[in-house]
């Protein structure tokens, strides 16, 4: 399966302290929403006279891995190679950014000589809109509105709705079958300060969108929350 790669970053970077020259420091990916994976190859050459060591990388998430020209970390000048990424799309949808951090030579052990990104672009099958609710403790426990959209070729249904509490009372509307829905959430009361998790499942053929998340919360009102009131 073959993925859109985009260059955001049309020039070489080069960076002068370790004599390294990648082709992009950022690349973007529009990646199907049923892919497992996606591997992404940032390509370089050292610019320099004399040799440099790539002597750590982290990728910082464990939904990241990465491996640089089959094992490879020492480069004579004008030699080329590879770090290659491989990132496991897991639950993620939407737009995902992850950076791996290099190390060359002598450079500090608290920071990396530069970043890499890989800018992941994946479709969002159904979209929850807004994902958490809030209601204002002791405030008045008026109905709100989630908005449910499907994207993609295919009708994908709504099948069911799950409360973590019973003190939210909640109502499934209809608009257009497959297409789009209204989750109405309406609070018992306000007295106390709750947080409820709305588990929306569907019958999305992609495992990784099949449910969806959103919550509903009463607590009190931070400051800039009620300097905006008007």
């Amino acid at each position: 399966m073959k993925f859109a790669i985009g260059i955001w970053l049309g020039l070489a970077a080069f960076t002068q302290a370790t004599g390294l020259e990648f082709t992009e420091l950022l690349k973007e990916v529009h990646a199907p929403a049923d892919a497992p994976t996606v591997t992404t190859d940032f390509k370089f050459t050292n610019k320099s006279d004399k040799p440099v060591t790539i002597s750590k990388t982290d990728p910082g998430c464990s939904c990241l891995s990465v491996q640089i020209s089959g094992g490879k970390l020492k480069y004579a000048p004008g030699e080329s190679g590879v770090v290659r990424t491989t990132f496991d799309m897991g639950n993620f949808s939407g737009t995902v950014d992850k950076k791996v951090a290099l190390w060359i030579d002598s450079n500090s052990i608290n920071e990396p000589t530069l970043h890499l990104t890989v800018r992941v672009h994946i479709p969002v099958l159904v979209g929850v809109e807004p994902k958490s609710l809030k209601w204002a403790l002791g405030g008045k426990p008026a109905a709100q509105t989630i908005h449910i959209k499907m994207a993609g070729d295919k009708p994908i249904r709504v099948t069911g709705v799950k409360s973590s509490l019973p003190l939210f009372q909640y109502e499934l509307k209809t608009l257009e079958e497959g297409k789009e829905y209204d989750l109405i959430i309406t609070p018992l009361d306000t007295n106390a300060p709750a947080i409820s998790v709305f588990r929306i499942e569907t019958d999305c053929d992609v495992s990784r969108q099949k449910v969806q998340q959103a919550f509903g919360v009463i607590r009190k009102p931070s400051p800039s929350e009620v300097a905006v009131k008007p």
